[in-house]
Order: C-alpha cells, then sequence, then structure tokens
C-alpha cells in the first residue's frame, strides 16, 4: 500500500465504486517514488481546498491497477504516476510523469469544476 494521506483504491471494485459513488475524482496511480511523492503531497494539499473533487491514490503494481494502466487514454504514456481525472465516471483527462501544484489546479478547475 501506499504511504499516501489519501483514500487508497485497492481493487477493480474500489476503483468502480469510488467513480459511482462521486461526480469529480482525481487518481494517482504510481508508486513511492520521486516522480510520485511530490504529487501526492499536491492532492494532500488541495483536498482541503476542493472539497467536490475526490483524491485517491493507486499502486502501480497493483494487478487490479490495470483499470487505469491499461485506459486508452494511458496508452503512450512512459513515466509514472498515471493521473487520471474523472468527471461522472468519465475519464476526462489524463497526465503521466511528476506534475506541479499548477498544472494539477489547471486540470481540476479544467475538468472538474465545481458548479453550485
Amino acid at each position: 500500500m501506499l504511504r499516501t494521506n489519501l483514500t487508497h483504491i485497492l481493487s477493480e471494485k474500489e476503483h468502480s465504486e469510488l467513480l459511482d459513488n462521486n461526480e469529480n475524482v482525481m487518481i494517482c496511480c504510481g508508486r513511492m517514488g520521486p516522480m510520485c511523492i511530490p504529487v501526492y503531497a499536491e492532492m494532500e494539499e488541495l483536498e482541503k481546498e476542493y472539497k467536490h473533487v475526490k483524491f485517491a491514490d493507486m499502486e502501480f503494481d497493483l494487478p487490479d491497477a490495470k483499470v487505469i494502466r491499461e485506459l486508452p487514454e494511458c496508452r503512450n504514456f512512459f513515466g509514472i504516476p498515471f493521473v487520471i481525472y474523472y468527471k461522472n465516471g468519465k475519464v476526462v483527462k489524463a497526465t503521466s510523469s511528476i506534475q506541479s501544484r499548477e498544472q494539477i489546479t489547471s486540470n481540476l478547475d479544467t475538468y472538474l469544476n465545481h458548479h453550485e
């Protein structure tokens, strides 16, 4: 299991339930490595600001992580983590490799905007 304070997804079933129960979801699929840890740290901070988004992680090497690894949007990715943004259960944006806070917030604001 990843050592983060995020919600951990450990199975395809949990992944499906997370998407079914939340309109806006950001999942970081990676390892505890130098390209992934900064993304988890930003997500942990942003979780406090973006209350309408469910933030979660999934260990890249889990067999069930194929639900992310095998997405068509990830076909040409070479670096981890794979970060997937979901709106109403559909992939609306996918990125790979390290992301800055500015890149993450831009994606959150663009793809997971909140309408009150």
